[in-house]
């Protein structure tokens, strides 16, 4: 098929959606597809349109339906299209779609009942290159990476926060990589590197980098307030790095509601409580690890490219 991939304009910033656009691309051609990346729908015809981001998107979503009302249309869901609830654009995104795209098993939930039977849960798999060499540090200690782009939602300094209730003794350094991507972000994370000894904003990383680091530290944190499916969890997981998160659908749908390294969305003392326990208690982070290994199956790329191969089948 000749297909056409759509995702939100990353403005000199390296994004999930970016990120995700050329997994796809590379999955899809591997499947004998030809397949063409842009930012936006500017006309171009194509047997299949894949949208990333269901309200982002709506416009392009739109305007190919009534250019090739024939063409096929699958929309994929990020965590702003129905975290806290779906938007008007997104569901009328749904509404045009042929195929909706949860990337985790509770990202269905949120499509609404009589759209259901459109839904294919596909979790975005991850290839282990094997160990790499991490960030270089000049000390022992405790290095835990947070991956986030500033922005809002994702409560870029909440871990900043919590370091500074850790105790005298701790070691712990968080090492946060990410764009700024809502405006005054950036003097909050410069100013916050200085003032804290417990904090390092490493900027924006391109992919490479990002494996990298979260290789090299002890785990890594997630602190958003909503989640769809946040690529590094996938990341982490294959690279045996455990996972301190906040309770948001795009982490238990993987790891599930039982486990331990949840903490409750905005709550500093909570998470500093969890980064205390993974640093001096015995056992702790060894649970955490064995917990996220077991869900490594899930981030299979055969696993992820056959299912796609069987949408693209059906579809056709």
């Amino acid at each position: 098929m000749n297909v056409l991939i759509v995702y939100p304009e990353t403005v000199n910033t390296v994004t999930g959606n970016l990120c995700s656009a050329r997994q796809y691309k590379d999955i899809l051609t591997d499947l004998g597809h030809d397949v063409v990346l842009s930012e936006k729908f500017e006309g171009q015809r194509a047997e299949l349109l894949i949208a990333i981001n269901a309200q982002k998107k709506n416009r392009d979503i739109v305007q190919f339906s009534e250019s090739y009302p024939d063409s096929k249309i699958v929309v994929i869901l990020s965590g702003t299209d129905i975290y806290p609830e779906p938007s008007e654009s997104s569901l009328h995104s749904m509404q045009l779609a042929h195929s909706i795209i949860a990337l985790q098993n509770k990202g269905a939930k949120q499509v609404p009942d009589k759209m259901k039977e459109k839904v294919h849960v596909i979790i975005q798999s991850v290839v282990n290159d094997g160990p790499c060499s991490g960030i270089e540090s000049d000390r022992k200690g405790f290095d835990v990476a947070l991956v986030s782009n500033l922005r809002q939602v994702k409560d870029p300094f909440l871990a900043a926060e919590a370091a500074k209730m850790m105790p005298q003794e701790s070691n712990l350094r968080i090492l946060h990589a990410g764009f700024v991507l809502d405006s005054g972000f950036d003097e909050v994370a410069r100013r916050e590197s200085i003032e804290n000894g417990r904090y390092q904003w490493l900027g924006g990383l391109d992919p490479f980098e990002t494996r990298k680091l979260i290789s090299s530290c002890n785990l890594l944190i997630i602190t958003s307030k909503h989640e769809g499916a946040g690529r590094v969890v996938g990341e982490a997981i294959v690279s045996g790095v455990p996972i301190i998160s906040t309770c948001v659908d795009g982490v238990t749908g993987v790891l599930g509601d039982d486990y331990e390294g949840l903490f409750p969305v905005g709550d500093a003392s909570a998470l500093a409580t969890l980064l205390q326990r993974a640093e001096m208690e015995e056992g702790f982070l060894d649970d955490l690890t064995k917990n996220c290994i077991s869900k490594a199956f899930n981030f299979d790329p055969s696993r992820e490219k056959d299912s796609w191969n069987k949408l693209l089948v059906k579809l056709s």
